[in-house]
């Protein structure tokens, strides 16, 4: 079970209500839901980002359901959200498929019954990635419900900006996907009219994915006559709070301070030292729909297609150098700062070491007696030697002609190469040196000895290197006790070009250096579903750390998007 995340779920939020040029609405902040009966904000004219409110409409009762109902014998219902305006929201579980999900729920005869249906079929249909996807969208037993997808690893914009402004490559991106997706959406004819940075949220990966397209303004009976003009005023006021952590109008909402009473609209680089000059004149482009002047007279952009235009214009926005840090200062060893070889420093007189003199040759008789006695003993050496190789030329030769085959000589076991045997993997973690593990706790399912289960990692939207998004991801296995590991056989779910693997030698399960400082055991690369790595040298080690670091493209399956990832089923070492 997934853990509750207000931003994996398209949350009804009622934050920031008036529209983007009036007052937020102050019933809740920062897009974290509350339990409201009713909306005060439901005669209010205009919606949030421009879209105007549908005439007030009679107060409609929320259904009154409770945890545990099941919906179509399948969607159960785990905890309300959000209650607002005669709808709420909820947190689900699909136990057909096993996964979370979001569930929006209102009367059958509420106005808007019709309107929200529509809205979310009409963006189910879209199917495009950068927007949570809408999964269901039915009418039974008096009630109507939307069905949508859970994101647990994703984060709200609105939470993302709690602790600062983003640097200049997350705004660019931020930008740069938004942007794209509004665009791809309005050439579809739908629009999103309520995009607040509670609808933004960024994944483990890096992605910006949009919640509530169409679906968020229809349950809210918000409308617009310039659909285009009012979502690309929205992303520019998403742009002007992520580079100065302020709301771009002089009222407070969704937790960020709005701009002084009385100055008007001003450029993020005047609000802010540092901000990157270019996206400062492209926010200002973009906000110019409500009256403020483009930097330079650049013409302002006044629909999602002329902002990814303005975009695609600007030079990339590269990601900031890793930092770091300067290696330690040479220390000689004691061995080298002692004075072996070298003479004392110092104004130290030299000593000259006195070199005992050689002892004197033997002379007289006796000398020459001892020389002979020598010489004798190495004649007699030299010639029991050459009987001995003699006797053995002459003996292998005979046994060669009786036989008529060639005896080799028995190797001792000792000298005999060594089976490969299997060692037994005593446990397993996985191992995320940036803090943001994949799936860690299924690493289990490596190991098993069930290849219908697996580990998998997250879906990436560039490959096959996982970098710059990871460095790798991996898991660290325990074999018990140091062994001398030669080899590994590992099992994959998806083929393709193509899958990198590496194994290394760990101090621990939680290893205390970076995967770079490790030995390396072995390398390999496979466009298959298996790997086989073998060392050149057995190495002695107790864990192991099996590291991915490119993966194949693979569609969309239950469990994930399409995009760069990879499964591991099977692991096995021998040593």
């Amino acid at each position: 079970m997934a853990e509750r995340s207000t931003a994996a779920v398209d949350v009804a939020d009622n934050s920031g209500d008036n529209p983007l040029t009036a007052k937020a609405d102050g019933a809740t902040t920062d897009g974290v839901a509350e339990s409201i009966d009713t909306a005060d904000t439901a005669e209010q004219g205009v919606g949030d980002t421009g879209g105007e409110r549908k005439p007030a409409e009679p107060s409609i009762a929320t259904p009154e359901l409770h945890s545990g109902h099941k919906l179509a014998r399948r969607y159960r219902l785990e905890e309300c959200v959000t209650r607002l305006d005669g709808f709420s929201s909820w947190r689900a579980v699909d136990e057909k498929l096993r996964r979370a999900v979001g569930v929006h729920l209102l009367p059958a005869d509420h106005p808007r019954a019709r309107s929200v249906l529509a809205a979310a079929r009409s963006s189910a249909l879209l199917g495009d990635p950068r927007f949570v996807q809408v999964l269901d969208a039915v009418e039974e037993n008096d009630l109507v419900y939307v069905v949508h997808e859970w994101l647990p690893d994703a984060t709200e914009l609105t939470a993302l900006l709690a602790s600062g402004p983003l640097e200049a490559h997350d705004a660019y991106q931020l930008v740069t996907q938004v942007s794209q997706a509004m665009a791809a959406a309005h050439r579809e004819g739908l629009a999103h009219l309520r995009l607040t940075p509670g609808a933004v949220l960024r994944t483990s990966s890096g992605q910006y994915r949009i919640r509530g397209l169409a679906v968020n303004a229809a349950l809210r009976g918000i409308t617009s006559d310039t659909p285009q003009r009012t979502d690309t005023e929205a992303i520019g006021a998403l742009l002007y709070a992520s580079l100065t952590q302020r709301w771009p109008y002089d009222s407070d909402a969704y937790g960020l301070h709005g701009l002084p009473k009385g100055v008007g609209l001003i450029a993020p680089d005047q609000v802010r030292a540092g901000v990157h000059r270019g996206l400062s004149e492209l926010t200002m482009r973009a906000l110019a729909n409500d009256g403020a002047t483009a930097s330079r007279q650049e013409p302002a952009c006044t629909t999602p297609d002329e902002l990814v235009k303005a975009v695609s214009a600007m030079p990339r926005i590269r990601p900031p150098e890793p930092a770091f840090t300067a290696p330690p200062e040479y220390q000689r060893t004691t061995y080298q700062q002692g004075t072996y070889g070298r003479p004392p420093a110092g104004p130290h007189p030299a000593v000259t070491q006195v070199v005992p003199a050689p002892p004197p040759a033997l002379q007289g008789r006796t000398g020459k007696a001892i020389k002979w006695a020598v010489s004798a003993l190495l004649i007699a050496a030299l010639g029991l030697g050459s009987w001995q190789l003699a006797d053995s030329l002459l003996g292998h030769d005979k046994g060669s002609g009786e036989s008529g085959t060639s005896q080799q000589p028995n190797k001792s076991d000792g000298d005999k190469p060594k089976a490969p045997k299997p060692l037994r993997i005593q446990g397993a973690e996985e191992y995320a040196p940036d803090g943001k593990p994949q799936n860690a706790k299924d690493v289990g399912n490596t190991y098993d000895g069930n290849t219908s289960t697996y580990w998998r990692s997250k879906s990436y939207v560039d490959g096959p290197k996982l970098a710059p998004f990871k460095q790798g991801v991996g898991i660290v296995y325990d074999l018990g006790s140091e062994k001398d590991v030669s080899a590994a056989s590992i099992a994959l779910r998806y083929g393709g070009n193509h899958t990198t693997l590496a194994l290394y030698a760990a101090d621990s399960m939680s290893p205390s250096t970076p995967i770079a400082s490790m030995k390396q055991i072995a390398t390999t690369t496979t466009s298959g579903t298996s790997a086989d790595l073998k060392a050149k040298k057995p190495v002695k080690t107790r864990y192991v750390v099996l590291w991915l670091t490119a993966a194949p493209y693979a569609a969309t399956d239950e469990f994930s998007d399409p995009g760069y990832k990879q499964a591991i089923t099977d692991v096995k070492f021998t040593g």
